[in-house]
């Protein structure tokens, strides 16, 4: 055995060790039960295994940009040579003076890359709707990081991004104002409506281990050309429209739309777009679906969608099936909408239209394997923003 492989098989022993002792302290049986199922869990989660056995992984914060999956691929571009570490120690934010130390001024105001931590925890209340640099990680593991109560996050003709471990709610429409963008320099951006996260006409974007909730729009929105995404481990809750993957009816470009969705938890209390898709193709695998309300996958102008060994629970009442096509253009029966593997539980149902053309045809660096639909539970059970500790995450 290589001495990588031994020194790998030793950490991970450890770490299931030492959450058993952290564990253990409150409730000894449960406890134990609970570590051995999160570490089942991290070692069938093709991302999280990848880092989360690291016992240095706080040293290593940027081991992370090698463990993507998906159309995002591996970000290599966000780690190596020349990466410039910045931590956030100020929570304040001004739009169009950005502080240093703000989260505004490591973002927009820092040419190169950029590998963004925080100092402690804290919420961060953004002014205006921040726009992310290409080439930056948020990166808030070790901390409780909120940003909410205002402006949220865009991603506005920019790649190589990673926005990983942050709690993202309450975020509000905006009015047309000035603010920074990403060459340091204020410009003015119209009307934004009040969306966690939104993507427009952007590029390899990785999304994970985020918790999202209670935005006045939606949690994330992939739009306008937008393309090589990978939306991985968050937890998306309490919310009407969850996730829209396409601008609108009338916008083609989406046709080369190439979203992952993976080991995501859905719910509770979501209603609709989990995701709702124009155009482009979704891989939608391994995910978690707790109830919806409308409906869970849905769409229109024949996207293609592949959902591929995910568990879906339907409500106790109302609409039990998972599906939705929602425009009147073409035949419905050829758009590409398959379930290969899926688990429905308490009366869930998805009907399946179209033949071939929703393979997501994977590159090496994309691929990963799918896990068997019955241990979803298991596979998602860290969705979201992690606790981490110094040695553990």
């Amino acid at each position: 055995m290589a001495p990588k492989i031994i020194n790998n098989a030793i950490a991970m022993q450890f770490a299931l060790a030492l959450i058993l002792v952290i564990l253990l302290a409150s409730n000894p049986g449960f406890a134990a039960k609970k570590a051995k199922q999160i570490l089942r869990g991290v070692k069938m989660n093709a991302i999280d295994q990848c880092w989360r056995r690291d016992l240095n992984w706080m040293r290593n914060r940027p081991q992370l940009a090698m463990c993507s999956v998906g159309f995002a691929g591996k970000m290599s571009g966000n780690a190596g040579r020349g990466l410039i570490h910045y931590t956030v120690t100020d929570p304040s934010d001004n739009a169009v003076n950005p502080k240093p130390g703000t989260l505004r001024y490591g973002a927009t105001m820092i040419r190169g890359k950029v590998w963004i931590t925080f100092q402690r925890d804290m919420r961060v209340t953004l002014q205006k709707t921040l726009l992310i640099s290409s080439f930056t990680a948020i990166d808030g593991r070790g901390f409780n990081v909120h940003i909410a109560g205002n402006a949220c996050l865009m991603v506005f003709q920019e790649s190589n991004i990673i926005i990983h471990g942050l709690h993202i709610h309450d975020c509000r429409p905006q009015a047309p104002s000035l603010v920074m963008n990403p060459d340091g320099k204020v410009v003015p951006l119209g009307q934004v409506d009040g969306d966690a996260i939104r993507l427009v006409s952007a590029s390899k974007v990785w999304i994970d281990h985020n918790t999202l909730y209670q935005c006045q729009d939606g949690l994330l929105d992939v739009t306008r050309g937008t393309t090589d995404i990978t939306i991985s481990n968050n937890w998306f809750r309490d919310q009407d429209k969850v996730m829209l993957l396409g601008h609108d009816d009338g916008y083609v470009l989406d046709k080369n739309m190439k979203v992952t969705v993976i080991y995501n938890h859905f719910g509770p209390n979501c209603n609709q777009r989990m995701p709702r898709l124009r155009h482009g193709y979704a891989h939608v695998v391994n995910n978690m679906y707790n109830g919806w309300g409308q409906y869970a996958i849905g769409g229109s102008m024949s996207p293609r969608v592949k959902s591929e060994a995910n568990l879906f629970i339907a409500p106790k009442s109302g609409n039990k099936e998972v599906t939705s096509r929602m425009d009147t253009i073409g035949n419905k029966q050829s758009w590409k909408f398959y379930s290969v593997r899926d688990v429905f539980e308490n009366g869930a149902s998805f009907i399946k239209t179209g033949f071939g053309g929703a393979k997501p045809n994977y590159n090496p660096q994309q691929s990963f394997p799918v896990v068997d639909a019955k241990f979803v539970r298991l596979l998602t059970r860290s969705a979201g923003a992690l606790r981490c500790t110094r040695s553990t995450c």
